[in-house]
């Protein structure tokens, strides 16, 4: 598995990517309508800004030749409950991979990445139905600090906030 930076000439895979992993994940979860309108040319477009972005923003891919097998994106906070901590927009895992350990590494490279940037922790936002994700962040030490409604403007989604703190610094616990 390589792990190597995301540039704006993958936002085409990327967003192939995310539109797919989203749709798997959310079909139960979200409503039909934004399922229908989150499609593959509204992420490219998200991603096209994300990636132009300077750092300390930044997305990671992860791949076996040229498929992607997971990312993770990161950066300054995006949301007033996240206080000082770095925030982790995205973390998907292709279902192939999971079970692997690369959502581990994943988040620990965000982790890494963001206290390097000078913050004391990360956080990130976790639809409340999806329990795959909560038993697989409270399993690497991520405590749901918050409850809070996404604005939208396609679905108003219940979500949690996960956060870590990295003082004292420390190691990921090891997964199961």
């Amino acid at each position: 598995m390589i792990l190597r930076e995301a540039g704006p000439a993958d936002a085409g895979a990327i967003a192939a990517f995310h539109n797919r992993i989203w749709h798997e994940t959310y079909a139960a979860l979200a409503p039909p309508e934004a399922i229908a309108r989150l499609d593959e040319e509204h992420r490219l477009r998200q991603w096209g800004r994300a990636l132009a972005l300077p750092p300390p923003q930044g997305t990671v891919l992860a791949g076996i030749g040229a498929r992607i097998a997971g990312l993770v994106s990161l950066g300054p906070p995006d949301h007033p409950l996240h206080g000082a901590r770095g925030a982790i927009g995205h973390l998907y895992v292709d279902r192939a991979a999971r079970g692997t350990g690369l959502g581990r590494r994943l988040l620990l490279l965000a982790h890494e990445r963001l206290a390097a940037a000078g913050f004391p922790g990360a956080a990130l936002a976790v639809v409340r139905g999806n329990l795959a994700a909560r038993g697989f962040y409270a399993a690497l030490g991520g405590t749901e600090a918050a409850g809070f409604a996404d604005p939208g403007p396609l679905w108003r989604s219940d979500n949690l906030l996960i956060t870590w703190d990295f003082t004292p610094p420390g190691p990921l616990p090891s997964s199961r």
